[in-house]
């Protein structure tokens, strides 16, 4: 081994792989130590939110809104049921005011909440204890009260769109019922008690076989 080849060798036992052990150990600290981030996929204007500066109750409002936007937003979004929403679809009032509700007024009221939060101290105890100036509300209150309206607003969504999709099963059964028990004379379906009829009067014929004309046929030319 020549003697560039052993100070090289040295340099990295003793130089470059500490100093990458150091690394890999403030990184891995880090990242155990690091308060966990809540993320909302349909409101991706919240951002990343620390778990610990919002109450649970709001947390659990936040996660059902977020299921229930992002299932409002395919149902009112995509108009064309082609699988995503883009340009080619036809954009209603009902999905602007979800896009404006999970888009605008949840991110600002959850921010209003924070700074609220964020006054105090003490772990935000004031704005979960302290009611506001002129209401018979806390600040913790009055954002739930938000998240209520929301919440009962898209269960209202969800509910006309189940009922209005349920119509659309009906109406089509109705036209299938209709089509099949009471099928045009041009049609070639015929009813199965018209069917039942042309069987019993070729098994009990009432005239003699050269004079007796096959029913069925007949039918058929009419």
């Amino acid at each position: 081994m020549t003697q560039v080849t052993a100070m090289l060798v040295m340099f990295v036992l003793y130089g470059v792989l500490p100093a990458a052990g150091l690394y890999l150990g403030y990184r891995g600290i880090k990242k155990v130590t690091a308060p966990k981030m809540l993320e909302y996929k349909a409101m991706p204007q919240l951002g990343y939110i620390p778990e610990k500066s919002l109450p649970v109750e709001v947390k659990t409002a936040l996660d059902q809104i977020n299921q229930k936007g992002e299932k409002l937003r395919v149902i009112y979004g995509d108009t064309n049921n082609d699988g995503k929403i883009d340009d080619k679809d036809t954009i209603n009032e009902t999905y602007i005011m979800i896009q404006n509700l999970m888009d605008k007024h949840i991110p600002q009221a959850v921010a209003d909440y924070r700074r609220l939060h964020d006054l105090d101290v003490a772990d935000g105890a004031r704005a979960d204890t302290t009611k506001i100036r002129h209401s018979d509300v806390t600040g913790k209150q009055a954002l739930l009260e938000v998240l209520k309206t929301i919440n009962t607003q898209f269960d209202d969504l969800l509910n006309a769109s189940y009922h209005q999709d349920g119509q659309k099963l009906l109406a089509t059964n109705r036209y299938l019922q209709t089509r099949f028990d009471h099928p045009n004379m041009d049609s070639t379906v015929q009813p199965l008690s018209n069917l039942s009829k042309k069987t019993e009067a070729i098994e009990s014929p009432t005239s003699s076989s050269t004079d007796v004309k096959n029913p069925v046929a007949e039918d058929i030319k009419r």
